[in-house]
């Protein structure tokens, strides 16, 4: 079993609120849902009106899908016209990476 992980810290045109930024962010999310098998959201810059940080997922049998479809997921980001990309950070997990913790532990949590 795989993880990818990508993180894509954007910066968002001429936004001048809150309420602007949503009605950006919230189509390119969907979007990300719709088009690829990943889980993606908002996890930073939740007050700023020009920054976004968009946090995506993946679980796969294979290192390759995984690499595919974030590569994917950035091109789709990369290429919207009222998002100009800082950053694309990514991070793939193999099964044997994870530290596992005891059952107990995690009943006690």
């Amino acid at each position: 079993m795989w993880v990818g992980l990508l993180s894509v810290d954007a910066l968002l045109g001429d936004v001048h609120s809150l309420k602007e930024k949503r009605s950006l962010v919230r189509p390119v999310v969907a979007e990300l849902r719709k088009r690829y098998p990943v889980s993606a959201a908002e996890v930073a810059h939740h007050s700023l009106h020009r920054r976004v940080k968009i946090g995506i997922s993946v679980v796969a049998a294979d290192r390759g899908f995984c690499v595919d479809v974030l590569d994917g997921c950035e091109r789709l980001v990369a290429e919207r016209p009222e998002l100009e990309l800082l950053e694309a950070r990514r991070r793939l997990l193999a099964e044997d990476d994870v530290d596992e913790a005891p059952r107990e532990a995690l009943d006690k949590a």
